[in-house]
């Protein structure tokens, strides 16, 4: 196994376990306890983890894409709840947006119970779910595909958003935070949600309460580019007021 294999594999059991020690590392991936802290350093040096004593842990701040498949164990219920309460927002003959990412899929699931709905959206998993309603349009951007979140992302998206005007946008996050605003692990991804925003009427943001309080690497937009925030009700209370001070309704389901 090369290094940058190796590295990627120790990224991969952080992201799904939280954190890891050197000694579990090193019997898993057959290799010394000395190369895998050599592997650790320069994960943290690239900003991916924090060193601990004899192991590490994510980067509470940047963090590591986790991929779909993992993001979708996490919290599915409050996740559930976010997707029923953003989908009475929308009504018959809605354009909608649809972001990329598990809390926004929830949406996509609830919304199949409206008329004449058009969905436009970056989201494989999203576009393949809603073919099977007839009552449901999609629009699919174009662009690069992004399969860690099975997402589409420019060059050409831009192509069909300047051209659409949508009623409402859900869009996702990894951090929402009073200071650094509203931010995204990928900076691709990143890119899309700005352009979302600039194509819809309202703007509504779906996370559920682990992204409050983190700050990831691409900025989205301030708190006051949104009209409301919705998360589940083990959100920080006092994260909670500090956004709302700052302009941002919240509701917590």
């Amino acid at each position: 196994m090369f290094p940058e294999e190796r590295r990627n594999k120790i990224l991969e059991i952080i992201n799904e376990q939280g954190r890891c020690r050197e000694a579990n590392l090193a019997k898993q991936l057959e290799v010394s306890e000395v190369t895998i802290r050599m592997d650790l350093d320069v994960l943290e040096k690239q900003g991916l983890l924090s060193r601990t004593h004899g192991g590490a842990i994510l980067n509470p701040k940047t963090g590591y894409e986790r991929a779909y498949q993992y993001e979708e164990s996490s919290f599915p219920e409050e996740k559930k709840r976010i997707g029923w309460r953003a989908s009475e927002l929308v009504s018959d003959g809605d354009t909608i947006i649809l972001d990329v990412g598990t809390t926004v899929m929830e949406v996509a699931r609830q919304i199949v119970r409206y008329k004449d709905i058009t969905v436009v959206t970056n989201a494989l998993n999203v576009a393949t779910w809603l073919e099977n309603y007839p009552e449901v349009s999609v629009i699919v951007t174009g662009g690069t595909l992004r399969a860690t979140q099975h997402s589409l992302v420019n060059p050409y998206a831009d192509y069909v958003l300047e051209r659409l005007y949508a009623d409402v946008a859900f869009i996702g996050a990894n951090g929402i935070d009073v200071n650094y605003g509203v931010t995204n692990v990928n900076i691709p991804e990143a890119e899309m949600k700005i352009r979302f925003l600039k194509a819809a009427r309202r703007r509504i943001l779906v996370a559920d309460s682990s992204k409050i309080g983190n700050v990831a690497r691409a900025k989205i937009g301030k708190l006051e580019d949104f009209d409301l925030l919705i998360t589940d009700n083990q959100a920080d209370s006092e994260q909670v007021w500090l956004i709302q001070e700052a302009g941002l309704k919240v509701e917590m389901v």
